[in-house]
């Protein structure tokens, strides 16, 4: 009997196991790491029937298939099972592979930034629409779980990493919101990356992409009849803003002499230009189903924003405090600081070995002050004194739990009234939290201290 390995026991690994198993499958799964968390969910699995291997990273015997969510080329046991032959696909690339007769239509997405934002967007919209659908893959529901489901569709976030495992997806609609560089030690090289992305588009029904963005737009190129979304008043075959307007010059009977108002900016929460490509987006993947713009402009008003994106956490003395955790990285960094005239920078962390110079450059008119902390604030602050070296720079080498409280204090002593006081690392958490929720959590309870504070003050 042939034997189907699955790589790991996160929650994707859990979930293609089980369900294979449900199919009358023989299922091994390695899994490196024999914590608390992996032995519980081995047990659970063993329950089904499905194998559990810890420790050496070796191919199973009789193994025809490897499944992965995730892991790199040149991970010992996907390279192994590439060396012997075995077909490695990923857990989206399965859960295509598994899609019953009639089964619902993908509308799928990538980008380095923004994916998450577009994808609730996207499934606020279709729910106005009527339809059952549910937000699945990167955004955390395996997509291997909801493809027996009976949606009406499905908006799948797919990251670079799902994507190169991928090879006959062929969702109805693909998006492009935006590349750059990011994950390059996974991918090896910004070529390999960007190629992975570029994947989304290879048999997708509709294309679309941003035509604000190069790479996106050259990724786009090779499709003829592919749909571009702007911030700039749209051309034929476009969706785009005119004047306080999202307008559809694309999916609309002709789009020559005709334009469809969608939706206001003010429907657009929280406002920033990048979450106006957002809702761009996921209004062109819903109109590409035939969504009226009614449903259109009601889901982008129903959308209820994830924490950690440029969510505001209060107004202490004339200053707005924004957390924007998620930007793990300089090219969700910028569209941060892009957003607002007058900020107080709190960044840092783990850069990933990314460039922050042209960001630094980009945001110098902006910035007011900078409060740096995590493994490369130095790098960032030699980015600083180079492109904008008149603003002040704080540095935080405390590494304790209250590092918090002494980055907000620092920066509402640089601000004033009328600033933003913006975290956006564009850097990884893990230096010093246990990852980008957490440090935004502690930055929300510094803010919230600060009040306090101030109020005793009075």
């Amino acid at each position: 009997m042939s034997v189907t390995c699955v790589a790991g026991l996160g929650v994707s690994g859990t979930a293609v196991a089980r369900v294979l198993a449900e199919r009358g499958e023989h299922v091994v799964v390695v899994e490196a790491v024999e914590g608390e968390r992996q032995l519980a969910a081995a047990a659970e699995l063993a329950a089904a029937g499905v194998e559990t291997r810890f420790g050496a990273m070796e191919v199973p015997a009789g193994a025809t298939r490897l499944v992965t969510t995730g892991w790199a080329p040149h991970h010992p046991l996907i390279a192994a099972a590439l060396e012997a032959g075995v077909e490695v696909v990923g857990e989206v690339e399965l859960a295509w592979r598994l899609r019953p007769a009639q089964a619902a239509p993908w509308l799928a997405l990538t980008g380095t930034n923004g994916k998450t934002t577009a994808v609730r967007m996207l499934t606020s919209i279709l729910q106005a629409a009527g339809h059952k659908a549910l937000a699945v893959g990167n955004v955390g529901v395996p997509v291997v779980r909801a493809v027996a489901e009976p949606y009406d569709a499905l908006a799948v976030e797919l990251s670079s990493f799902q994507l190169h495992w991928s090879s006959t997806l062929a969702p109805h609609a693909a998006a492009i919101l935006n590349v750059a560089p990011d994950h390059l030690d996974w991918h090896g090289s910004m070529e390999e990356y960007a190629a992975a992305k570029g994947r989304i588009f290879e048999r997708a029904a509709h294309v679309i992409y941003n035509a604000d963005d190069p790479e996106a737009t050259r990724l786009a190129a090779p499709y003829p009849g592919a749909v571009g979304f702007t911030l700039r008043v749209p051309r034929r075959g476009e969706l785009g803003v005119v004047e306080d307007l999202l307008v559809d010059r694309a999916f609309v009977a002709d789009p020559v002499e005709a334009a469809e108002e969608l939706a206001t900016l003010e429907d657009i929460r929280p406002f920033a230009p990048h979450n106006v490509a957002n809702a761009l987006a996921a209004a062109a993947l819903a109109r590409s189903l035939g969504v009226p713009s009614e449903a259109v402009r009601q889901g982008l008003r129903d959308f209820v924003p994830d924490p950690h994106r440029l969510a505001h956490v209060d107004r202490v003395g004339e200053v707005d405090y924004i957390d924007d955790s998620k930007a793990t990285n300089p090219h969700a960094a910028a569209a941060a600081l892009a957003s607002y005239p007058s900020i107080v920078w709190v960044a840092g962390g783990q850069l990933k070995g990314a460039d922050v110079d042209d960001l630094v450059r980009q945001a110098a008119p902006r910035l007011r002050g900078a409060v740096l902390l995590g493994a490369d604030r130095a790098r960032i602050a030699e980015a600083i004194a180079r492109h904008a070296p008149n603003v002040p720079v704080v540095d935080i080498a405390d590494r304790d739990t209250g590092v918090m409280e002494r980055v907000v204090t620092e920066a509402a002593r640089l601000a004033s009234p009328g600033d933003t006081v913006l975290l956006s690392p564009a850097g990884a958490s893990l230096d010093m939290f246990a990852n980008y929720p957490a440090r935004g959590e502690a930055f929300a309870r510094a803010v919230r201290d600060l009040r306090l504070r101030r109020e005793r003050e009075r």
